[in-house]
């Protein structure tokens, strides 16, 4: 019976404990949090690290032969080419990245920009000359990926110095002397370089000379003839004349013509206008080569200029003018006009006019 009794308590004692277990582990289950219902978050790779430099990777290296191009003696206005050779005496490969410009005036061919170990390359520079004769200096650079010498410069030089000489240099004509008072031109070798005659030019045709392109002289005088018609329609212009000198192409020789009347002021400038408000200027007309002139006839092409008074003062002419600003349209802020006189039996002179109106504040 004790026995019996003793089983029975164990059975007992250990349904409990069972018991007691189970609740434990509901209740472990029960304080885990449940997972939130939100898009997977994309795996994170670990961080790169970067590569160390190879210690023994080829490197290139750029190595010119000269670095300075002298030209000596050139003509001005002259095109000249020179090279510069280099090799890529290192073992990578050599990359160029960039040549510059000096001034517009040393444009470069490069026929590649990547060169192998050994391998070799030219810079072509084209050196345009000034004008002027002197001493000259151009400075140009080349990038590349030479990590000791990454920027290399590359230097011109070159004298100018006149290989033509000619006079006059600038040719001043007056309509009322015979040719216009044109000069002869005297065109001479400095070089012992004998040449020739090939071409000649001026603005408007206005003046001619004769040559003969087959003889070939050290010194050339020529005897200019002026149009005196068409030179009154364009005063100012220039001549060209083409040689075939070996450095020296061709010479620019400017000319101006004193023209028959002279305007002062040359033009008419407002600024501050008001609209309607009137603005008085006057106007002196005088004759350059002291000639006497009368006007015919005076006139405003938007009439907006109106001629208060008109005297003669020897032999010039005083005109009081009054100017009357129009009415702004918009934003316009400017307003112009012309005006004409007329010269009996002569030209029709022109006085531009140009006003300002004041700022509205």
């Amino acid at each position: 019976m004790k026995r019996n009794c003793l089983v029975l308590t164990v059975l007992v004692v250990g349904a409990v404990c069972l018991l007691q277990i189970g609740c434990q582990e509901q209740a472990e289950v029960a304080l885990k949090p449940k997972p939130e219902l939100t898009s997977p978050k994309p795996a994170t790779s670990p961080a790169k690290t970067e590569a160390a430099p190879k210690v023994n990777e080829p490197s290139p290296e750029i190595t010119f032969e000269n670095v300075v191009h002298n030209f000596g003696g050139v003509g001005p206005e002259t095109e000249n080419i020179c090279e510069f050779k280099f090799t890529n005496t290192g073992k990578g490969l050599l990359k160029i990245t960039k040549v510059t410009k000096t001034c517009g005036c040393t444009p470069y061919t490069l026929e590649k920009t990547e060169y192998a170990s050994g391998e070799s390359g030219t810079l072509k520079v084209r050196y345009n000359s000034n004008k002027r004769p002197g001493s000259t200096t151009r400075r140009l650079y080349m990038y590349s990926n030479d990590k000791n010498n990454p920027k290399v410069g590359l230097t011109i030089k070159a004298k100018i110095v006149l290989k033509i000489d000619y006079e006059p240099k600038k040719l001043n004509l007056l309509l009322r002397d015979e040719n216009a008072g044109c000069p002869e031109i005297t065109i001479r070798s400095l070089d012992n370089q004998p040449f020739a005659i090939k071409g000649f030019k001026s603005t408007a045709n206005s003046i001619t000379i004769d040559y003969d392109s087959s003889v070939k002289a050290m010194e050339f005088v020529l005897q200019p003839k002026v149009n005196m018609e068409r030179l009154k329609k364009s005063l100012d212009g220039r001549i060209e004349i083409s040689l075939t000198h070996p450095e020296v192409d061709t010479i620019t020789i400017p000319f101006k013509s004193l023209p028959e009347f002279k305007i002062s002021p040359p033009s008419l400038i407002i600024f501050k206008a008001e609209p309607q408000k009137p603005v008085i200027k006057e106007v002196w007309i005088l004759n350059n080569y002291e000639e006497d002139f009368e006007v015919e006839s005076l006139s405003s092409k938007k009439n907006i200029i109106r001629v208060l008074s008109q005297e003669k003062v020897g032999s010039r002419y005083k005109f009081k003018l009054e100017i009357m600003p129009p009415a702004a349209e918009g934003k316009v802020r400017i307003f112009t006009d012309v005006f004409f006189v007329n010269i009996k039996g002569g030209e029709k002179l022109e006085i531009a006019c140009r006003g300002f109106y004041s700022r509205k504040k």
